[in-house]
């Protein structure tokens, strides 16, 4: 993936803005509130920056996944697995208004996210859970990233990691519906993999 390359500026890392991040800069100067499909998880990365770069400010950000994304990695090492971990720590996004939902793997650290793992979402329900987005998120701008693998393998076999005890497509669709209002500025559903998709059930889920 072609996100910038890394060089030293006086020994302090500098990222050079790379095809997403450039791409999605215009979208943002354009007023384009834009869904990116993909892919791996990584694109969220670049995205914020370029929405973070165009508003000058720490974005929400709603994060649907089975995993949290928030491992600490190597300053020059960002993959689909740390992302929100360095988004976090550059402040692309403001972690003490930003929720992660339907996690079934185990993070310790959270890095200030508030963390609604799978059996917290099937035993409060759909109302519960948007009703602790909105409070979490309030009115400010926010991305929305839904790693497909949110769902439970029946529903999307097609991904690189799926985990048991996720999500019927249903409760998806309930959940982003009930989300209606809230002020997202991007988006992006990612984590589709064609090859391990049987009878195409995670692109028609997706």
């Amino acid at each position: 993936i072609d996100w910038g390359d890394v060089y030293f500026d006086q020994g302090r890392p500098e990222r050079i803005p790379g095809v997403i991040e450039a791409q999605f800069a215009e979208f943002a100067r354009a007023g384009v509130t834009a869904l990116a499909l993909g892919g791996d998880h990584f694109i969220s990365y670049p995205i914020l920056r370029a929405l973070h770069a165009q508003r000058g400010e720490a974005l929400a950000l709603i994060h649907f996944d089975a995993h949290s994304d928030t491992w600490s990695d190597a300053e020059f090492r960002i993959d689909h697995g740390s992302m929100f971990f360095h988004a976090a720590r550059e402040g692309l996004v403001d972690p003490a208004h930003s929720i992660q939902l339907g996690m079934r793997t185990v993070n310790p650290e959270t890095h200030g996210y508030q963390v609604l793992d799978a059996r917290w979402l099937h035993r409060e329900g759909i109302a519960a859970t948007i009703a602790a987005i909105r409070a979490r998120v309030g009115t400010r701008p926010c991305y929305l990233s839904f790693d497909v693998d949110f769902l439970d393998p029946a529903y999307a076999p097609g991904t690189g990691t799926p985990v048991v005890g996720g999500f019927s497509t249903h409760q998806a669709l309930e959940l982003i519906r009930g989300l209606a209002g809230i002020h997202v500025v991007g988006m992006d559903v990612v984590e589709v993999s064609p090859p391990f998709d049987y009878a195409a059930i995670t692109a028609i889920a997706s």
